[in-house]
């Protein structure tokens, strides 16, 4: 039990800091003002169950997809870190920037029937770098008989703890750019990036040492 309780600790802050559900709220209420609130309601629902697929998808087959490319963990780990550093790096400088891309690109694909998996799910609120994040904890699992189920139980419920956060934020996002504010909403974005930024480079590290360990062990 204990090490499923550590799996969700790792796992939920890493998720929610990459996905960012508040911004990402403001997002879905820009692309979905002009819709009725009982359709903005199942928008909601399936932008999150989509979610939840991908973040699933990317933790438990993300690992095999890797080792049939030839991929290593530590390659991912390294290539991942970057990545999501970089964005949170960009993020933290200029977050109404980066949201306001985020919502031009969006609002041009509004006409669409159906924008639930593009582009609210993908790349919006699960994309590139929520993928890799994913990835790289779903990769660290434990083996077989070394708490693999307590892991597996951990970092599911992290997913889908994450994915009710999704569903309350867009399904009410209206109240929460009422309560917050643009100065409130800033505030949490920034912190968020600066949080994104240190997972990133957390990433990096290890990824780096997986690399460098047995180099410097044969030494």
């Amino acid at each position: 039990m204990l090490e499923a309780a550590q799996a969700f600790l790792l796992g939920f802050p890493a998720l929610f800091s990459i996905v960012n559900p508040i911004s990402g709220a403001f997002i879905f209420r820009g692309v979905t003002a002009s819709r009725p609130q009982e359709a903005r309601a199942r928008l909601a629902r399936l932008v999150a169950l989509n979610s939840l697929a991908v973040m699933m998808g990317a933790l438990w087959a993300g690992s095999y997809v890797l080792a049939f490319f030839g991929i290593t963990l530590a390659a991912l780990r390294v290539a991942g870190g970057l990545v999501v550093a970089l964005s949170g790096w960009h993020l933290l400088n200029a977050p109404e920037v980066q949201e306001d891309r985020k919502q031009e690109q969006a609002a041009s694909a509004e006409g669409f029937e159906d924008i639930a998996l593009f582009p609210l799910t993908i790349p919006f609120t699960t994309g590139p770098g929520t993928i890799s994040v994913a990835v790289a904890l779903g990769a660290g699992h434990p083996r077989l008989f070394g708490g693999l189920g307590w892991f597996f139980l951990g970092m599911t419920a992290a997913a889908v703890a994450m994915t009710a956060v999704i569903w309350v934020t867009y399904n009410y996002a209206d109240r929460l750019t009422r309560m917050m504010g643009p100065t409130g909403t800033r505030t949490i974005t920034r912190v968020s990036a600066f949080l994104l930024l240190c997972i990133g480079v957390q990433i990096l590290i290890t990824g780096v040492e997986d690399v460098l360990g047995p180099l410097l062990a044969g030494r």
